[in-house]
């Protein structure tokens, strides 16, 4: 579980595709390195994974098809910059919202505006099957950092960016047409699961 308070902007070292439906993503996380377990679990833009091997502060993780699938991931490439963000601990503060990593799909920057005060509005078309689960100030998580809904349409939703959140994640350095992961409020796939259900019935 994760809170989608990015804390660090980490490189990627290397991409190898040991399988053609696999990958193993190295990166060098430096001195934060050091706080990260072989064994433990980490949000890379967003997407839960687990700490396979280590060394100094390089961290490799294993992905698999379904992740490859239905995430970004597959575009990484060497020298390309991932969010990164360890698992909660009981006793930590929320300061975003409860993230669980596991991303319910992607979706395609159609448009940004640079806002008077400083700010990014950043809409992102995403289709139904996503929107239809999101709500107007209600949360999100996109590339895992936790933000606020401020419009949700049929196919597409909108976020702003704050200064500090365009400089220390990937989302400062996105542009249209680029391709995001998606993580919606787990309340909302619940409401939508309870709501088909009585539908059915």
């Amino acid at each position: 579980m994760f809170a989608g308070i990015v804390e660090q902007l980490a490189p990627v070292i290397s991409v190898t595709k040991p399988q053609a439906k696999s990958a193993s993503i190295k990166l060098d996380l430096g001195k934060f390195g050091e706080k990260v377990r072989v064994g433990g679990s980490i949000s890379v833009n967003g997407v839960c994974l687990t700490v396979t091997r280590k060394h100094k502060g390089v961290v490799a993780m294993d992905v698999i098809e379904e992740t490859l699938r239905v995430t970004d991931l597959g575009q990484l490439a060497k020298g390309s910059r991932v969010n990164v963000e360890r698992a909660l601990l009981p006793s930590d503060r929320i300061d975003g919202h409860l993230v669980t990593g596991h991303v319910d799909g992607t979706g395609r920057i159609s448009r940004t505006t640079h806002m008077a005060d400083g700010s990014v509005k950043m809409w992102i078309r995403a289709g139904t099957e996503l929107s239809s689960m999101m709500v107007r100030k209600g949360s999100v998580a996109v590339d895992g950092v936790s933000l606020t809904l401020v419009d949700v349409m049929e196919d597409s939703f909108s976020i702003c960016l704050i200064p500090r959140t365009l400089t220390v994640t990937t989302l400062g350095r996105k542009k249209q047409g680029d391709l995001v992961n998606i993580e919606v409020d787990m309340i909302g796939k619940y409401v939508r699961k309870f709501v088909e259900e009585m539908n059915i019935r």
